[in-house]
């Protein structure tokens, strides 16, 4: 069963929190100038419209769609549409256009006042070992049975590697899966180290290579069923899957494989996560980190911001750039980087195909007791990731790792 919703603003109804009038009135003019040249169209009550033409954002309540944007703009967009202040028939198409924007949204000169303006992250979300675990349960916790519903049979919550348009999306998860054990050099005979086990995929994979599979992980549900996983193919006796922090792991591998679990660490602690590969790889071993990118200039920028993102899907969540992962590599580790390879296009068509499962099996999602705003919530959030992809300003890359010569 999923657990118990955010409480503020009151799920059920998110009601318009009074802020003052000046704010929502500065809200609305920045959003007017920022749409005047989108190719997006914006219809308002009464016929007007705004924008240079294309999707349509209709909406449905402006007084409080701009109040929100006025408290918190990076909250308040994401957080109207929960509410039905807003709607689009092709929300991806019309997240598209501002993602293509985000870093002039806002003119620059008021920029500068981003510090006094950006809520800071909340200190319960720190990624400390009881907040690592406190923030994973938020989403990763939420129901096997609800994920079941939108991923494919493996149970792959992560950018799959398309070969064509044939494709389907197991096919595409377990090609991205085989790319990582390749890039690690897993075979027969490695002791592999998996840091986030998802639902157990990768290292069953592994197993069937030959390979002796630790994998870790702080979701109690994902322990459980990718446990039960194991034991149904036949592998329990080559992997053993642990409700483990990173940063209190122990021994010695020959490989580690982590696939988009770097954005659950969070930027301080970074150093811990890339010392911790350091110090459990053995000497020739290889890792392969598969993470989610963006622009280092945007990381640098909005890396203490509280979003939208942080405040209903990925609390304590934080992406790199491929400069902040080449930094933390020089300074803290004796790893570099020896490969690389982005497949930003194959997670825009990833996050479709999850949309598409996951608006066709609202029936039995809602089912599982998870109610209209939780569709809106979920459906605003693949949407506005596809649209950071299809963008460009997101991507996803996969590294190889070996110690420098």
């Amino acid at each position: 069963m999923p657990t118990d919703p955010p409480t503020d603003p009151t799920w059920a109804e998110l009601a318009v929190t009074p802020h003052a009038p000046l704010r929502a009135w500065a809200a609305e003019r920045l959003f007017r100038h920022a749409v005047a040249d989108l190719p997006v169209t914006v219809w308002l009550p009464g016929g007007r419209c705004l924008g240079a033409g294309g999707p349509v954002l209709q909406l449905v309540r402006p007084r409080a769609f701009f109040h929100r944007l006025g408290a918190d703009a990076k909250i308040g967009f994401g957080e109207a549409y929960l509410a039905g202040d807003w709607t689009a028939d092709d929300l991806p198409g019309v997240l598209t256009p501002f993602a293509r924007r985000m870093a002039v949204l806002v003119p620059r000169p008021l920029q500068l006042l981003r510090r006094w303006v950006d809520l800071p992250r909340p200190e319960g979300e720190r990624n400390t070992v009881r907040g690592a675990r406190r923030n994973i349960h938020r989403h990763y916790d939420l129901s096997n049975e609800l994920f079941a519903e939108f991923l494919d049979e493996t149970m792959t919550y992560s950018c799959a590697s398309f070969a064509g348009d044939g494709d389907d999306l197991a096919t595409a998860q377990r090609r991205k899966i085989d790319e990582m054990l390749d890039l690690a050099r897993v075979g027969p005979g490695t002791d592999l180290l998996e840091i986030g086990t998802g639902w157990g995929e990768l290292a069953l994979r592994a197993a069937r290579r030959g390979a002796r599979v630790t994998t870790l992980t702080l979701s109690e549900q994902q322990r459980a069923l990718a446990a039960k996983r194991m034991a149904e193919e036949g592998v329990a006796d080559r992997v053993e899957v642990v409700l483990c922090d990173y940063r209190e792991a122990r021994g010695h591998y020959d490989a580690i494989v982590s696939v988009e679990m770097i954005e659950a660490v969070g930027a301080e602690y970074w150093p811990d996560y890339f010392a911790t590969l350091d110090r459990l790889l053995e000497p020739g071993g290889r890792v392969a980190l598969q993470a989610i990118t963006m622009p280092h200039d945007r990381l640098l920028a909005t890396r203490d911001s509280h979003t939208w993102i942080h405040k209903y899907v990925f609390p304590g969540g934080q992406l790199l750039s491929v400069p902040a992962v080449e930094q933390a590599l020089r300074d803290h580790t004796t790893l570099r980087v020896r490969q690389r390879h982005a497949l930003g296009a194959d997670y825009a068509r990833t996050l479709s195909r999850w949309r598409s499962r996951f608006l066709a099996a609202w029936p039995a999602v809602a089912a599982l007791g998870f109610d209209t705003t939780f569709r809106r919530m979920w459906e605003f959030y693949l949407a506005y990731c596809e649209a950071g992809f299809r963008a460009g300003y997101l991507d996803v890359h996969q590294f190889a790792l070996d110690r420098a010569k």
